[in-house]
């Protein structure tokens, strides 16, 4: 491979190409929250049953992004991000189209579906496009930039499209997204030669580790209606963790594993993605309990919500694209993480202090702007010490083990927080306390949690985690 500006110049435009498929997915998973109103009117949805708009979609991207992971190593990532693209693209014309909640329903299914093939390798992907050092750091950030903003460019735009058009635009607008995306991909991204099945053809393992992951996040965001204290949610995480078990056994015995165990050795992959869990359930839990009391107590409207996390998003592009390549190159990934997740903390902090009559320059925009400073830190940062040590071989497997594990902390953040702040508003108001007084101290109580949450996250990252540096030829590897 020779050096010079047309390679490197075509391997950036691939990177965009990646990213605005990338965009496209992760807009989807808040753009739809800002609809389900609209949704419920026309399709005539019971409370119950709008929620599966969500959890079909969470339960099918979760559960397959592990195993769309290491199919990407087997059969060529290019190859399993055009079909993610292309099943994505076809499922949000038929969510755009849907005519009953049931249509819709198996609609966003396939869509979690294909949203798991396309992202389960995008990180993968960018790793080994980009192995030299400054260039890589500048790559990832450039992701993370897609992988962090995304959810709040996603309110906004959801606010825009539902009041200006209708909510099946929020699904028809992926469309012409994911044709270009798909055949700018074909000319763009370099082709990568798999593996083979064989080398990774276990069944089981496969069937073992999605009935583990899609039956766990489906117990997690259900947690919420059944309490976590109940027989449903105890009885079918029991048998989520005994699958997951029973997965970790096959791959201990297995010729040729899914996922071999070896991977967990690193210290910083084990660590990294038990701080991405921890900071993922405190940041999402935060934005949608913090969407609510701007809704519910403040009063803004979808589109002011939008514009409200928006500063958010500009703090993100301006560290995660701008800076963090050269923070990280100065600092190391380690050292920038630990101080993101500080002002990650800070921000939330100032969330736990809103008050029933806050003002958006008093009290909102005092507690995003540090949690998109913090986010736009941490999560370049995290993602080199997530991809630490994967070989080439594995890339797909460890980018597909960080987008999972993005998920399942999302998902229980979201249940753990509405479930806590639920059931403290609900006492508060039943021992006589005003709506919008109780609505705040629930909203204050998961606040806190989440400052916990990000706490424990800045635990790890000081005592678990390393500092990294990155290879020109292997990609990131640990530095002892």
């Amino acid at each position: 491979m020779t050096s010079g500006g047309p390679k490197t110049d075509s391997r950036w435009l691939a990177l965009i190409v990646l990213c605005a498929g990338m965009l496209m997915i992760v807009l989807d998973q808040t753009i739809v929250n800002v609809a389900l109103p609209a949704i419920e009117e026309d399709l005539k949805f019971g409370q119950a049953g709008l929620a599966w708009v969500v959890n079909a979609y969470l339960i099918a991207y979760g559960g397959l992004l592990l195993l769309a992971g290491r199919l990407g190593d087997l059969i060529g990532h290019k190859k399993v991000f055009l079909i993610g693209l292309g099943v994505f693209t076809v499922a949000s014309l038929l969510c755009g189209l849907s005519l009953s909640a049931e249509m819709l329903i198996v609609s966003r299914f396939v869509q979690g579906a294909g949203g798991a093939l396309a992202t389960s390798v995008t990180l993968g992907m960018v790793v080994t496009m980009f192995p030299e050092p400054d260039e890589q750091r500048r790559a990832i950030g450039v992701f993370s930039f897609v992988a962090a903003a995304g959810a709040s460019l996603g309110l906004l735009l959801g606010g825009v499209l539902t009041d200006a058009m209708s909510w099946h635009w929020i699904f028809f607008v992926n469309i012409p997204i994911g044709i270009v995306a798909a055949v700018a991909a074909v000319r763009l991204v370099p082709d990568s030669v798999g593996l083979g099945l064989r080398e990774g053809a276990d069944v089981l393992g496969a069937l073992l580790i999605v009935a583990a992951v899609m039956l766990g996040v489906y117990t997690i965001v259900k947690a919420e209606h059944y309490g976590f204290g109940s027989v449903h949610t105890l009885g079918l995480g029991a048998v989520a963790v005994a699958l997951l078990v029973g997965f970790v056994l096959r791959q201990r015995t297995a010729a040729k594993p899914l996922l071999p165990l070896r991977v967990f050795k690193s210290r910083n992959v084990t660590g990294a993605n038990l701080v991405q869990i921890s900071m993922v359930a405190g940041m999402f839990g935060l934005f949608f309990l913090g969407t609510l009391y701007m809704q519910l107590v403040l009063q803004y409207t979808p589109l002011q919500i939008g514009l409200a996390f928006m500063p958010v998003a500009g703090a993100i592009a301006v560290f995660s694209v701008s800076l963090s390549a050269r923070l990280n190159s100065r600092f190391g990934e380690r050292n920038m993480l630990i101080v993101g997740l500080l002002f990650m903390l800070v921000g939330m902090v100032v969330f736990t202090q809103v008050p029933v009559d806050g003002s958006y320059l008093a009290h909102i925009l005092p507690a995003v702007a540090p949690l998109g400073i913090g986010l736009g830190l941490s999560f370049p940062a995290l993602m080199t010490l997530a991809m630490s040590g994967a070989s080439h071989d594995e890339a797909g497997l460890a980018s597909g083990l960080v987008n999972t594990t993005a998920q399942v902390g999302g998902a229980l953040g979201l249940a753990v927080l509405a479930t806590t702040s639920t059931s403290y508003t609900s006492s508060l108001l039943a021992s006589g306390v005003g709506r919008l007084e109780a609505l705040t101290s629930g909203f204050h109580l998961a606040f806190w949690i989440s400052a916990v949450l990000v706490a424990v996250a800045l635990g790890l990252a000081v005592f678990v985690l390393r500092q990294v540096t990155v290879s020109r030829d292997s990609g990131p590897v640990l530095v002892h």
